[in-house]
């Protein structure tokens, strides 16, 4: 398991004192450069570490956590320090780029600190960067990848469940059965078949916003979807549950129903069902987010990707509330662009305009 390596008390953060700051400064340390900047008293501007710039004296300098900070304190930025972050950047990219290679390419997955040792970065400065860049921890990178792995090879009948799950780099089968429930939503034999085994209980009703289906596994609600063609929601589901037992007009399931379609029609009542929610772990916590925005709100892909504290993962939030399949229990309909203009939604736009209308009036 892949732990992000935690400060103890007795043990400073890197770069923590003036002696080891200067230090980084003399020596143009690049991975310095996410934990301070540099401002000189005499020429009245700040500079990353590895800055290209002229060393000044020790007695002019003084250190900031933040280019804010510095800036805050009347200091600009040095002529030097726009050339030296876009090279900064190139250079996180293509360390980020040479990770995920060989994430993808070597198993078992390499570990934290094998990564930061082959892109030359400490374990600490490589996590940060490469949660910044893709929106995900290396950990969770590689677990994505290994479903990925797992979801193809047990499409093909031919590869045993356990070959399957060493092929897609779990290291023990126990490892595995316990992550499977949330990563597949089911167990691998019930995968390989579509669901086979599963029961899954079925209603379609109208609603002012057109077709309504919502289906419930053993777990909970397990779907959620809105369109214009009833037809086209039950083979769309029927497609994802391929060899589920798929029950339909149950009168108890039909009292269900009611309550989404009560939801969609005045969603300050709110659901007080249980879900199956299916996901990665990136996912997972992009939907947190969005059921905890209130009625009558909304947040953009940048607010969210902020709160996740990986700013830079905008698009990567804007795909899991693509691949959200419960219409309204998770409302990614409150996700907006910045500007507030309403950006894609998969159940339609108009749909995802008439949900904020009515949640705002």
């Amino acid at each position: 398991m892949w732990r992000v390596p935690r400060t103890s008390a007795k043990e400073p953060k890197p770069y923590s004192t003036p002696a080891q700051r200067w230090q980084a400064v003399l020596e143009r340390d690049a991975n310095a450069d996410a934990h301070f900047v540099y401002a000189v008293l005499s020429t009245g501007t700040y500079a990353s570490p590895s800055a290209a710039a002229r060393r000044p004296k020790p007695e002019n300098v003084r250190y900031f956590d933040s280019p804010e900070q510095a800036q805050a304190a009347g200091f600009r930025a040095n002529r030097h320090r726009h050339a030296d972050r876009q090279e900064l950047a190139q250079k996180h990219r293509q360390a980020v780029t040479q990770a995920c290679r060989l994430i993808e390419t070597k198993q078992p997955a390499p570990s934290l600190n094998e990564l930061a040792a082959a892109v030359e970065l400490s374990p600490y400065h490589f996590h940060r960067i490469f949660k910044a860049q893709t929106g995900l921890t290396p950990h969770a990178y590689a677990q994505a990848l290994r479903t990925r792995r797992l979801r193809h090879t047990l499409d093909a009948p031919q590869t045993s469940i356990t070959r399957a799950i060493y092929d897609a780099g779990y290291g023990a089968a126990s490892r595995f059965y316990e992550e499977s429930p949330t990563l597949l939503g089911m167990s691998a034999r019930s995968f390989r078949q579509a669901g086979h085994g599963n029961t899954i209980r079925f209603a379609i009703a109208q609603c002012s916003l057109g077709a309504l289906l919502v289906a419930e596994s053993e777990r909970g609600i397990c779907a959620i979807s809105l369109g214009d063609d009833a037809e086209a929601l039950l083979i769309e589901l029927q497609e994802r549950f391929k060899a589920a037992q798929l029950i339909g007009a149950d009168p108890q399931f039909e009292r269900r129903v009611a309550q989404v379609v009560a939801l969609v029609e005045n969603p300050a009542i709110g659901l007080d069902l249980p879900l199956d929610i299916q996901g990665t772990t990136f996912q997972q916590r992009v939907w947190e987010i969005l059921r905890s925005i209130p009625v009558g709100q909304t947040l953009s892909y940048t607010d969210i990707a902020q709160r996740l504290g990986q700013p830079r993962a905008v698009r990567a939030v804007a795909r899991a509330c693509a691949t959200n399949t419960l219409a309204v229990a998770i409302p990614c309909h409150r996700v907006v662009r910045r500007d507030g203009d309403l950006a894609g939604y998969r159940w339609g736009l108009e749909r995802k305009r008439s949900l904020l209308d009515r949640e705002s009036a």
